[in-house]
């Protein structure tokens, strides 16, 4: 189905649903018995989105509950944690058959912005989202928006708060049955991972100070691995142009990725979608926060135990306070792109401005507090 199509088959289920004096008795139900988290978010974001299953796993344990999610994710929750069920989709290519196979759903969570909003009326009964989403016609067929927080807090600790009851418990490795993944030449323990990529070059560590970080490593008897997406492998060239350490950069697909952090004694990264992935294989991390909020993707209180240090400065220009198009005064973040324009950041000064002492000592106190996750067969 093109996007054309789905659109037009959204529209006129909405206009058919209009018709119908049944479609306007759409009240709680009292234990819906199938739920939909319904999202296409990148994959830190998605990641993040644990505390919500784990809650809807406590509080509705007898409900089938699946999680809507772009494919290349899906590998990750094949041994279903906390019992979800994925539904893979892309909205861009109009994939939405998937989804309506599954309907009809008696409860629909959207976490972030509510533009899936038509969708869900479509395909369940009832429609949780947050409020004040922009423009207001997002919000115009939820049926229960909750407010968006107006304290600081995680996001996963907030979108958890979409459904009503206790907080999960904080997080164990073992609630996340890592995936199966197909072979690969795994380095020799003890071992650390390097990983240096992430969505923007306004995330990038410099190069030198990468290749400093892992000679020390060396010398503390753990071999450093870099580690990058298939597009990253400029980056680890950059660091490392001698080839002095492993590189699995552009090698590995998610599921043996999860599988070599499981097995790591430390993982050192920017704020991108594999930080998230280390904290569900319970690798001890030292995550690099630059233009990101390391409050809004930091532990929270749902990993609060868990093995993660977030490094990052005080910067005058970390200074946005919109976050999935919400204002919050609390938010102190920076979407700025890369580049010479008055609006984008020409350079790195955030990441620059994290030192290579300050990220050593943080990886000292990691490997002489934590061990590692055993990896899984």
């Amino acid at each position: 189905m093109s996007r054309t199509a789905a659109r037009l088959f959204i529209l006129r289920s909405l206009a058919l649903q209009a018709l119908d004096p049944r479609a306007s008795q759409r009240g709680p139900s009292e234990e819906p018995r199938r739920i939909l988290v319904l999202q296409h978010l990148l994959l830190g974001d998605t990641l993040m989105l644990t505390p919500l299953l784990a809650k809807l796993a406590a509080r509705y344990p007898q409900a089938e509950r699946f999680l809507a999610c772009a494919p290349a994710f899906a590998p990750l929750y094949a041994n279903h944690p906390f019992g979800i069920q994925t539904l893979s989709w892309n909205p861009r290519k109009g994939d939405i058959a998937t989804l309506r196979a599954a309907a009809p759903f008696d409860l629909i969570i959207i976490p972030a912005e509510n533009r899936y909003s038509p969708l869900a009326r479509v395909l369940g009964r009832r429609v949780v989202a947050f409020a004040d989403d922009t423009p207001a016609w997002k919000n115009w067929l939820i049926d229960d928006a909750r407010p968006f927080p107006h304290s600081p807090a995680a996001f996963g600790d907030f979108c958890a708060g979409l459904i009503d009851g206790a907080a999960p418990a904080p997080y164990r490795p073992g609630d996340w049955p890592l995936p199966p993944a197909k072979s690969f030449e795994r380095p020799s323990r003890p071992y650390a991972v390097l990983h240096l990529g992430a969505s923007t070059p306004l995330k990038y560590w410099p190069a030198a100070r990468w290749l400093a970080l892992a000679d020390w490593l060396a010398t503390q008897g753990v071999t450093p691995v870099w580690s990058g997406g298939p597009k990253e492998t400029a980056l680890v060239q950059a660091a490392d142009p001698q080839g002095r350490y492993a590189s699995t950069a552009g090698q590995l697909d998610l599921p043996q990725l999860a599988q070599l952090l499981a097995g790591a004694r430390l993982m050192v990264c920017p704020d991108t979608g594999v930080t998230h992935l280390a904290r569900i294989a319970g690798v001890p991390t030292v995550a690099l926060f630059g233009p990101g909020s390391s409050l809004i993707s930091g532990a929270g209180e749902y990993w609060r135990n868990s093995p993660f240090t977030a490094l990052s400065i005080d910067i005058a220009c970390r200074n946005q306070a919109v976050t999935f198009r919400r204002h919050r005064d609390w938010i102190q973040r920076c979407a700025r792109g890369f580049g010479e324009q008055l609006d984008q950041c020409p350079r790195p000064r955030c990441m620059e401005g994290i030192t290579f002492e300050t990220v050593q000592t943080a990886c000292a106190a990691q490997l002489a507090n934590h061990s590692p996750r055993e990896t899984l067969a």
